[in-house]
């Protein structure tokens, strides 16, 4: 038993980072090009978290009702939905608004240059 996994390592990447992460990263690019905000994102990991509990019991006999586990697979959870969010965002204020803004990464924008207008 780790601090982090219940049952392996692999359980854990497999269900959790996975299962879990993918779906945590689909739900926030989803929320992101319906223009909805990043705490919405947050907020609808609670129920995903749960559900990734709930397979980490049928399917690899871990425990269900562990608050420790929950919140380290909601942390995850949360941390690729957000993720997801702001590199969808991000895509979408550069390609939508391209005389306005360009790509400062895969997580932000910035203002064009007006090149030299001041």
């Amino acid at each position: 038993m780790g601090l982090i996994w219940e049952i392996s390592l692999a359980e854990f990447g497999f269900v959790t980072v996975v299962l879990g992460g993918g779906a945590a990263w689909l739900a926030g690019r989803a929320l992101a090009r319906s223009w909805e905000p990043a705490w919405k994102a947050a907020l609808w990991m609670v129920p995903l978290a749960a559900a990734v509990r709930f397979i980490h019991y049928a399917l690899f006999s871990g425990s269900l009702l562990t608050l420790h586990y929950f919140v380290v697979d909601l942390v995850i959870l949360i941390a690729l939905a957000l993720a997801g969010h702001r590199v969808t965002l991000a895509g979408r204020m550069a390609r939508q608004y391209r005389w306005l803004y360009e790509r400062a990464g895969p997580f932000g924008w910035r203002r064009r240059d007006r090149g030299g207008a001041a």
